[in-house]
């Protein structure tokens, strides 16, 4: 089976049970992947805890990446999540109830080889409801410099993965793997097995980790020559006594691919790019990824996300007639050419009120800023949003020519695109509690068309004129 790429959401044709013990708890585990309805996304379900809780597997309630993905809700929680939620994803598996009696998934081989090959078998179903897609606009990064990781994800019509790793091993080496549209992940990426270094394995063990490890579910590189004394150690971790080296690998005689370790980091970033919650249509680069960066790359393109979706609420017609002209908010505001920046006010109720500024090459501060690349100066945007909460707590007074309104702070102000000549700047205030004595506080947007440019929240006050004292 090749990697999803269809439009419609699908589901397991039949549910699929699996078993086996939690690479870090040791506990034997049951877990059963059920079909379920359009829409329903992947959701863990505890069942052998009270009232059967439930964790949707989204980027949002990942708590622990120590050596594996964990979420978590309220205290209840299912670790090493990344290779069954790599195998359902990648295989077109979209909405899926997954029962599992213990806090965490069974490791099988160390890879996701029996989940792929079960869905397989198994088959999908194809559902009556379109599929969510991230539709990647511009180029987004993540790195940790100190660690050498980066993660960038660029504009494209479809999903790929281009992943290199290099832990100055002399056994790993560099290497590299990718995955395209049309490659069979079953194939070419589920079979590759997790992995440790030697050095790694006394403090795992330590920290109370991997206690379900065992040479059939890891790949341990070994980078210096191992004594007597240390096999011997091994034996005991491991309980086995033919434990050997072979190629500056444990145990392991045969690779399933000579670039591996690096399939595997790409198994695990499908893993974990999947706590999306939909699909994305871009390309990725991945230096060194780990479940930390994975999943905090993920929170970021998800707050991404949540901004683009901000969109006007309330429709401007051009053809109606204002709540306020040019002239009406003159009579309001006392800001006069060059620096009156609003034209027209076309809605406002109680809790908020909606204006536009017609942006044009006249506007005086394009002479120098910039003259070969004219841009709506952000401050100017941020002032026309405080003259429209202006416009409003000015609206609700007698005489308003007597008063003038002063910005007490700005906070969480956010730019999002540029504002250039011939843009309608639609702009949006909301109180986000009431006016009292003559304070308010407000939440600002200005859009041009549907795409948010600015953000911001605002406290201003309403003070009397001096000569009106």
């Amino acid at each position: 089976m090749t990697t999803s790429s269809g439009t419609k959401q699908q589901t397991l044709a039949a549910p699929i049970t699996f078993t086996g013990k939690g690479l870090h708890t040791g506990k034997f585990v049951t877990m059963t992947v059920h079909p379920a309805d359009a829409d329903h996304g992947i959701v863990f379900r505890r069942v052998d805890l009270e009232n059967q809780p439930q964790i949707p597997a989204l980027c949002e309630y990942v708590t622990d990446t120590s050596r594996g993905t964990t979420i978590e809700i309220e205290g209840v929680r299912v670790s090493t999540i990344e290779h069954i939620m790599s195998a359902l994803w990648t295989m077109g598996v979209d909405n899926a109830l997954i029962d599992i009696d213990n806090a965490e998934t069974p490791i099988m081989d160390g890879s996701a080889l029996a989940y792929a090959e079960a869905i397989r078998k198994t088959g999908v179903i194809v559902q009556d409801a379109e599929r969510r897609f991230y539709e990647v606009r511009e180029k987004q990064v993540y790195t940790i410099p100190e660690k050498g990781v980066a993660i960038v994800l660029y504009p494209d019509e479809e999903f790929s993965v281009s992943v290199h790793v290099d832990y100055n091993s002399k056994v790993v080496g560099n290497q590299y793997a990718v995955l395209i549209p049309g490659d069979d992940y079953a194939e070419k990426i589920a079979p590759c097995r997790t992995f440790v270094f030697l050095h790694e394995l006394e403090p795992l063990f330590k920290m109370n980790l991997i206690k379900g490890g065992d040479l059939d579910n890891a790949i341990v590189v070994v980078e210096n020559p191992v004594s007597d004394e240390q096999l011997e150690h091994l034996k005991k971790i491991f309980g086995k006594q033919d434990i050997r080296v072979t190629g500056g690998y444990l145990n392991n005689l045969q690779l399933r691919a000579n670039n591996e370790l690096a399939r595997h980091k790409l198994l695990d970033l499908l893993g974990d790019f999947a706590l999306l919650g939909m699909r994305i249509k871009g390309r990725v680069w991945a230096t060194r990824p780990g479940h930390f960066a994975n999943t905090e790359f993920m929170k970021q393109v998800h707050q991404t996300i949540r901004r683009e979706g901000i969109k006007p609420r309330y429709k401007y017609n051009c053809r109606q007639e204002a709540l306020y002209d040019i002239n009406q908010i003159r009579e309001l505001l006392p800001h006069r050419f060059p620096f009156l920046l609003i034209d027209r006010v076309f809605h406002m109720d109680e809790q908020s009120i909606a204006g536009i500024k017609n942006v044009t090459a006249n506007e005086p501060f394009f002479q120098g800023h910039f003259p070969e690349e004219p841009v709506m100066p952000g401050v100017l945007i941020v002032e026309a949003m405080a003259q429209l909460c202006g416009v409003f707590v000015l609206s609700t007074v007698e005489n308003p020519k007597n008063y003038s309104t002063y910005f007490l702070r700005i906070d969480n102000v956010r730019f999002r695109h540029k504002v250039t000549p011939g843009d309608m700047l639609q702009m949006e205030v909301e109180l986000t509690a009431p006016v009292r004595r003559g304070i308010a506080t407000a939440e600002c947007r200005a859009f041009v068309g549907d795409t948010l440019v600015c953000q911001a929240e605002i406290m201003a006050q309403m003070v009397q004129n001096k000569e009106q004292k």
